[in-house]
């Protein structure tokens, strides 16, 4: 791994926005930031990166290559709940691992948005459906988590029904925002989306470092209810996207030769969402806690990806070039 992109991964100023949230909250400051502004925020996020995306969208042409990749993504979205869920059952039991499975195979919009931002940095150019895959990577490991959970949890005996469950995974807050910017990106006339070019792009890692402030507090004040789970959750919250990220940099080789497209293939298999699979498993698995797979996902994952995560995963696709 090059240290330089180490280096200058850890001096970005969106990632020390995080770090001095994590600051603000163990030195016990006043700080805070409105929820109302928050959601708002999350919500620009959202639609700027599907905005985005779309406008790329509208470029391409649908062919065989796109259709791989969509697939590849929606594989990897499916088999990382499968085989996480068998690992954590015994020490977790079926409900936790149900949602923490379905948390590791579904992806973070944040993160994302960060790869974006590095890729940037490194004059490395991503194609526009990656965003229209990211949203689609949301639901598989939902409906994944779900199918396992009505087949080994014996105790919960009302269940919502998949079509339910599907439904709610599309008409998620953060999904509905994502693909429905997506769209709109696509079919809008582009001489008219550039009127609005200064709100998509000119003040995007504005907003992103006032949000992961606001992550940093959130996620310092999770880690005490956490570390009643002991080591073993942080180390799978270590080893998933670790071995996810690094696997799938090595093997989106196989459908694809974009540099920029690898890395985000490598960053999706590696994040885990913390805010549409939690919203999903408050239905779907009641008794799990989420001072479990909430702090793995936001406490221990996040931080590693965006620290460690993108210059490894970027050093392994550039020495398999």
């Amino acid at each position: 791994m090059d240290t330089q992109i180490l280096i200058a991964n850890l001096t970005n100023p969106t990632l020390l926005f995080f770090l001095l949230g994590v600051v603000a909250y163990l030195v016990k400051s006043d700080l805070e930031i409105p929820p109302t502004t928050i959601k708002f925020i999350s919500l620009y996020l959202l639609f700027s990166i599907g905005f985005k995306g779309g406008q790329e969208l509208a470029h391409e042409h649908f062919n065989t290559q796109v259709s791989m990749e969509l697939i590849f993504g929606m594989a990897i979205a499916s088999l990382i709940p499968f085989y996480a869920f068998f690992l954590l059952k015994k020490k977790m039991g079926v409900q936790n691992a149900g949602a923490v499975a379905a948390a590791y195979g579904s992806v973070s919009a944040v993160t994302f948005v960060a790869a974006s931002s590095f890729l940037e940095a490194k004059e490395v150019a991503f194609s526009g459906h990656m965003v229209a895959i990211m949203a689609l990577m949301e639901s598989p490991a939902i409906i994944v988590g779900m199918i396992l959970l009505m087949r080994y949890d014996k105790e919960n005996t009302e269940r919502p029904g998949l079509g339910y469950m599907l439904k709610h995974s599309f008409t998620n807050a953060s999904v509905f925002i994502l693909i429905g910017s997506l769209i709109i990106g696509l079919v809008a006339d582009t001489k008219q989306a550039e009127g609005i070019r200064p709100f998509t792009t000119d003040i995007f890692k504005g907003f992103l470092a006032i949000f992961l402030l606001e992550m940093g507090m959130v996620t310092a004040s999770r880690f005490k209810a956490f570390r009643t789970y002991g080591g073993f959750a942080s180390t799978m919250a270590i080893v998933f996207p670790l071995a996810n990220g690094c696997l799938v940099a090595w093997g989106s080789g196989l459908v694809t030769s974009n540099m920029g497209d690898r890395f985000m293939f490598a960053i999706l298999a590696a994040s885990a969402s913390y805010i549409a699979v939690p919203a999903a498993m408050r239905i779907a698995a009641p008794k799990a806690d989420p001072g479990l797979y909430i702090p793995m996902a936001l406490g221990v994952t996040f931080p590693l990806n965006i620290t460690l995560g993108m210059p490894l995963f970027y050093g392994i696709i550039s020495a398999s070039v």
